[in-house]
């Protein structure tokens, strides 16, 4: 038997805003499982927020840079151990090299970076990590956006295809882009639309739903169970999630309205978002 402590007791319930003899009786019922534990609370509906663990939390700073023509946009997350080193004029530098890197080279640019980053974790005395990074470049007719939120703590690109090259100088086509990054900023989709959602991950959420209606009778529970992923897309699916600026509307009526604005055929492409240390 695991040792509960009130330590992990007091985890458990930070990452769910659970009760904490909820938390304990979930960990005790789990042998100290944190991932069993916490379905345990989401099926008995007493987890409020599932937040995830990260006892690493990372300082650093997320940069973007476009292109001169504004057609590839570059984007690097690069932690470093305390945010006071994150704020120095020096790891700002290095990673601004190491955007600019990424956008010249893209982002598979191996060592080239190794003499700066030996250089800068001698000078912080910390250990500096270049974590992540992504690269951009117009696939279509449309336009590419970067939005780098809280002074670098969030970061974003975007790709949004149009059928009209005159499309892209359209006032409603800008204002749409701009109000995409926002949104991934601020909503965190994890995917575009529901097809991307791997089987594994709905099925997951099945069975937890299907715990929570067991009591339901069984012609019910099937459609209960429809919405209830219908209301998991609207959280994860870029598409589907409710409009930041206007919750009444989805995301995908405010892309019709943009059509219907510009008189052509609109698609956002991809995005890929970067939280500091997530």
């Amino acid at each position: 038997m695991a040792e509960i402590t009130v330590a992990i007791i007091n985890d458990l319930r930070q990452r769910t805003n659970a009760g904490m003899m909820d938390c304990k009786k979930a960990l005790i019922d789990t042998n100290g499982d944190m991932d069993a534990a916490i379905k345990i609370l989401r099926e008995k509906g007493l987890a409020i927020q599932v937040k995830r663990a990260d006892k690493e939390s990372k300082e650093g700073i997320i940069k973007a840079i476009s292109s001169a023509d504004g057609k590839t946009i570059a984007m690097a997350e690069v932690n470093t151990e305390t945010d006071f080193v994150a704020k120095t004029d020096n790891f700002k530098n290095f990673v601004t090299a190491v955007t600019q890197k990424v956008l010249d080279v893209g982002v598979e640019f191996g060592d080239s970076l190794k003499d700066e980053l030996m250089t800068i974790v001698s000078q912080t005395g910390e250990n500096v990590k270049i974590r992540r990074a992504a690269r951009y470049t117009l696939s279509c007719t449309g336009k590419i956006e970067s939005y780098i939120h809280m002074g670098g703590k969030v970061g974003v690109l975007v790709e949004v295809a149009c059928g009209k090259p005159e499309t892209v100088e359209h006032s409603a086509f800008a204002e749409l882009v701009h109000d995409l990054v926002l949104q991934i900023a601020a909503a965190s989709p994890r995917y575009l639309v529901p097809e991307e959602v791997p089987a594994d991950v709905v099925d997951a959420e099945k069975d937890i739903y299907r715990t929570q209606v067991q009591d339901k009778p069984a012609n019910i529970i099937e459609n209960i169970l429809k919405g209830k992923i219908q209301k998991f897309y609207s959280e994860i699916c870029l598409i589907h999630q409710p409009f930041v600026k206007e919750p009444k509307q989805s995301i995908s009526e405010v892309i019709a309205l943009c059509a219907k604005a510009t008189g052509d055929t609109i698609t956002v492409k991809r995005f890929v978002r970067f939280q500091l240390g997530a």
